[in-house]
């Protein structure tokens, strides 16, 4: 491996990587990224296969070893199953990218059930604990790990009308808190990466004037893109980023600086 302060930042050679979520927006260029530092990377998808094997087209004329990973992240059974499949092809799991995540309508809490508030926490704290446990046992014998949440500047918002998932970042938040301390004497980082809104496919409906109101708050007075969230991911995984735990990484031009 590339040691820090060598000459070649932020280089991956002949790690693993699994991103969740994987096949489009932010997924989708974190594990192209990843691919291109020299990550040996595992996209993860769950249902759509013909827009899973076009992404992975795209991984694979980048990267010379990659792997296509179908699994529900949220089903026990199935998490360890693809995680088996990965360490058969790829090798064992050295970066865990958490990004999976599933529709968050706007709503007014009341308008939310309690199913919906369990599904949010389905995603975002119990796929992150099923991951995680499948991966340690290499990442703490090896002493060595990078475990890498995508949440959302939401929390740190307390955003109206999106209880339910700011709720689930919110614990989310707390895991990766928590376990940053308890795994950093193995030589595991646990980070987060915060993204504001990053316009992708899912939002091609939002309407212009929410758009509008969105961008006017950003100090940067741009939209961000999934390559500024790629990267900063990139660093977390990075030999160089081994002194950085417990972080929560914003990407949003500024959206939440107070």
């Amino acid at each position: 491996m590339t040691a820090p302060g060598s000459g070649s930042l932020f280089r991956l050679d002949g790690r693993v990587a699994l991103v969740t979520g994987s096949t489009r927006g932010l997924g989708k260029q974190i594990a192209l990224h990843l691919a291109r530092a020299g990550a040996r990377v595992a996209m993860n998808y769950a249902n759509d296969r013909a827009a899973a094997e076009a992404a992975y087209d795209e991984l694979c004329s980048v990267a010379p070893h990659a792997w296509l990973a179908r699994g529900d992240v949220t089903d026990p059974r199935s998490v360890e199953s693809m995680c088996a499949e990965i360490r058969e092809r790829l090798g064992p799991i050295d970066v865990l990218v958490l990004n999976a995540t599933c529709p968050q309508p706007q709503r007014a809490f009341e308008q939310y059930d309690w199913a919906f508030f369990v599904r949010m926490h389905d995603f975002f704290v119990k796929s992150p604990v099923l991951l995680m446990r499948a991966c340690l046992s290499h990442m703490k014998e090896q002493a060595w790990g990078r475990i890498i949440h995508v949440t959302s500047e939401v929390f740190a918002l307390g955003t109206p009308q999106y209880s339910a998932y700011v709720a689930a970042k919110g614990g989310q938040t707390g895991l990766a808190r928590s376990t940053a301390r308890e795994l950093a004497p193995y030589g595991i980082t646990v980070n987060m990466v915060a993204p504001g809104w990053i316009p992708v496919e899912r939002h091609a409906d939002e309407p212009q004037e929410k758009r509008d109101a969105y961008l006017a708050e950003v100090p940067a007075s741009r939209w961000g893109t999934p390559s500024d969230v790629a990267a900063a991911t990139v660093y977390l995984a990075s030999d160089e980023a081994g002194f950085v735990t417990g972080q929560t990484l914003a990407v949003n031009g500024g959206h939440t600086v107070y």
